[in-house]
C-alpha cells in the first residue's frame, strides 16, 4: 500500500510530536533522578524503592511500639480520651 503525500506529512507530524514528547519525558526523568539523589541519596529508582520500603518498615515498627505503649498506659490508668 503506497502512501500519498498528505498521509506521509501526517505521519511525519506524528513522529515529530512523539520525538518531542520523548524528549520531555527524558527531561522529567533526569530531573526526578537528580531530586532523588539530592534529597534521598538514591541514584536509581530501584534504590529509592528499597529505601522507601525500609522507611515503611521503620514506621510500622514505631507505630506498633506506640500502640503497645498506649495500650499499657490505658490498662494502667484507664482509657485515654
Amino acid at each position: 500500500m503506497a502512501m500519498n503525500e498528505s498521509e506521509l506529512l501526517r505521519l511525519k507530524e506524528k513522529i515529530d510530536a512523539a520525538k518531542t514528547q520523548v524528549a520531555e519525558y527524558e527531561g522529567e526523568k533526569k530531573s526526578i533522578l537528580a531530586s532523588l539523589l539530592e534529597h534521598f541519596d538514591c541514584r536509581t529508582l530501584k534504590e529509592a524503592e528499597a529505601k522507601a520500603a525500609k522507611l515503611q518498615d521503620e514506621i510500622d515498627t514505631a507505630q506498633a511500639e506506640l500502640d503497645k505503649g498506649i495500650a499499657e498506659i490505658e490498662e494502667k490508668y484507664g482509657e485515654i480520651q
